[in-house]
């Protein structure tokens, strides 16, 4: 199956990263390589590519799409979030500006075999690093249903969470839930009727879940957000793309720790603590796509893109 995906806000990332000919840039989630062939078109010989993903797919999906560009290309096979150790191991100080597309690519979406789709029938999986050990299979089958609940709620903000954990806990007694389409037909008997006839798919906020806690999505974001900061030169730029509130709500807040610099309780008359600002503001509110975009490409529709600048 060929690795495609629409890179979503196209035309904003490459306007606000403000790409230097000789400037060392890291894509953190490099997918098929769709946001990084356009840097690549900008950066001339001296510059550098630094391409990130924790699927081999991708990676090797976007060494193909990136073959033909002239500036150097690097491809790391691990999590973002591992930033600071891929710098040192290639004796890199600072950046120019970075990218994070927090998105489940079509391909993982559109091939089966991965498990992320709740409308194809496919094993219970989720892992974006297929060597990763826990699969949506393990977490359905054996977290207690207290863990389940959480998990369905808090990553998926999902009010029917304690159903569907029941559901699911009474339906493993009988039968091992193995695949996409068995877990679904369980959420749409947990969730009522009514219910169902409006708003998204049933199962989608229960699968988004699922995927956030198999691939510790937020458990090390904000960790990583920092540390993509602290990697930038005075004036680079870190763009990030995400999908949902929780995603969200976590860049905003480090942006806006990263921008503040004291951390003195609200009581302290004068700043004691003696920490500057790392970053200013480069937009307002979040950069949502356009309608065309939007018409196009409707995954892209949840999309909010945050900037910020080394200062």
């Amino acid at each position: 199956m060929e690795f495609q995906h629409a890179p979503v806000m196209m035309t904003e990332i490459i306007e606000n990263l403000k790409i230097k000919k000789a400037g060392i840039y890291v894509d953190g989630t490099i997918g098929g390589g769709g946001h990084s062939s356009e840097i690549c078109k900008r950066l001339g010989e001296q510059g550098i590519l630094i391409g990130i993903d924790r699927d081999t797919d991708a990676l090797e999906a976007s060494e193909k799409k990136l073959d033909e560009y002239t500036c150097k290309k690097i491809f790391v096979h691990t999590n973002y979030a591992d930033i600071k150790n891929v710098l040192k191991e290639l004796n890199v100080d600072k950046i120019d500006g970075a990218l994070l597309d927090l998105g489940v690519s079509s391909f993982q979406l559109d091939n089966e075999s991965r498990g992320f789709s709740y409308m194809k029938d496919a094993p219970l999986d989720m892992r974006m690093n297929v060597n990763d050990a826990v699969t949506a299979e393990d977490i359905i089958n054996n977290y207690p249903k207290e863990e389940l609940y959480r998990i369905i709620k808090d990553y998926g903000e999902e009010k029917w969470a304690s159903r569907i954990a029941d559901f699911i806990v009474n339906e493993r007694k009988k039968n091992h839930i193995k695949t996409t389409l068995h877990l679904v037909d369980v959420i749409k008997a947990a969730i009522p009727a009514a219910a169902r006839r409006t708003g998204p798919h049933p199962a989608k906020r229960t699968f988004q879940a699922l995927r956030i806690e198999v691939n510790n999505e937020l458990g090390l974001l904000e960790k990583a957000v920092d540390d993509f900061i602290d990697v930038l030169n005075t004036g680079g730029r870190l763009c990030i793309i995400t999908f949902h509130s929780l995603e969200d709500r976590i860049v905003k807040n480090c942006f806006n720790a990263a921008m503040k610099g004291c951390t003195c309780p609200p009581n302290v008359p004068i700043c004691i603590c003696g920490n500057k600002p790392k970053a200013k503001k480069v937009s307002g509110k979040p950069i949502c796509p356009s309608e065309e975009e939007i018409e196009i490409n409707p995954r892209s529709r949840s999309a909010k893109l945050r900037v910020i600048e080394k200062v």
